[in-house]
């Protein structure tokens, strides 16, 4: 009995197994062909794949690994703060300290004034008076203590001439020539000024000094010699311009003015050249209007200031 062989493909052979084995070859190529699987075409009709599809899998290959991989952890970010620092509060019951120890060292200067003073050494004195000065920024002056001949002082000069005394001194001078405005004594809070006007001391736009007021400023100046204060002498102009050769401006003129009033009192006089002071203010400082020819006259002036202390 014969039996049919089904293929793979759960189709029928079509042929006798027994004729099979027995080693029939006559077997329909047709047959053989229709169930045989097909092959791929080669050549031009073959299909290739496209670069794209590979681009894909690769990418696809290459996401899922990286799937496959553990997610590293994100760290957190920790913020540390400082540590607060906390001060303990000032007592302001200890300021006082301060004002009392300036107030004990004010004290100890005192104590060493009077222990100074109450012995008479003028050169100790002197010298505790200098270093004082340097401490607390105050200038010391010579003090005389009452020894030596009456009327001078250590320097050999005369005693300090109160302002009073040394006013009644110039007004008596200025009384006995009687030169009446052009010749006159003024007090106000810089001191005493002696104001001398032009007409008796210079001739017109000049500075030389007029020979018949010299003997004026030697007496002026014997007084003025021996008191302790700054002297300033200054020179003023009127509103007039001038412009010579020798003077080009008020300016020239008024500074020349001084300093030859100033060299003249100090050579002759003897006076100390480092109390005395020169100073040339042109026709800024009038005292009078520069619109009348009285007024302009009472402008065109020397002061010789004595300062008070």
């Amino acid at each position: 009995m014969s039996s049919t062989r089904k293929n793979d493909d759960g189709l029928d052979s079509g042929r006798d197994v027994g004729t099979v084995e027995r080693g029939n070859t006559d077997v329909d190529e047709n047959e053989i062909d229709q169930h045989a699987p097909a092959e791929e075409p080669e050549g031009p009709d073959r299909v290739k794949e496209s670069p794209s599809d590979k681009n894909i899998e690769k990418k696809e290959e290459k996401k899922a690994k990286e799937e496959e991989k553990p997610k590293p952890k994100k760290r957190k970010r920790v913020i540390r703060r400082a540590p607060s620092v906390s001060y303990p509060e000032t007592d302001d019951k200890d300021r006082y300290l301060i004002t009392y120890a300036d107030l004990i060292t004010l004290l100890l200067g005192l104590f060493i004034i009077l222990y100074a003073i109450s012995k008479i050494d003028l050169q100790k004195y002197q010298q505790m008076m200098n270093v004082m000065g340097d401490v607390f920024g105050n200038k010391v002056e010579n003090v005389s203590t009452g020894s030596g001949k009456p009327g001078t002082n250590r320097n050999g000069g005369t005693e300090n001439s109160p302002m009073p005394e040394l006013k009644s001194k110039l007004r008596s001078l200025i009384d006995t020539y009687n030169y009446g405005d052009s010749f006159s004594l003024q007090e106000n809070e810089r001191g005493l000024t002696v104001r001398i006007q032009d007409d008796i001391i210079f001739p017109s736009g000049s500075a030389e000094l007029n020979e018949n007021f010299k003997n004026v400023l030697i007496r002026l100046g014997r007084i003025l010699k021996n008191i302790p204060n700054d002297i300033r002498i200054e020179g003023h102009t009127d509103n007039v311009p001038i412009n010579t050769p020798q003077y080009p401006s008020n300016w020239h003129l008024s500074v020349a003015r001084a300093l030859n009033t100033a060299y003249f009192l100090i050579s002759q006089s003897g006076m100390s050249q480092d109390k005395v002071s020169v100073v040339g203010y042109s026709e800024y400082r009038p005292i009078d209007t520069n619109e009348t020819p009285e007024g302009r006259q009472r402008n065109r002036r020397v002061d010789i200031v004595i300062i008070k202390e």
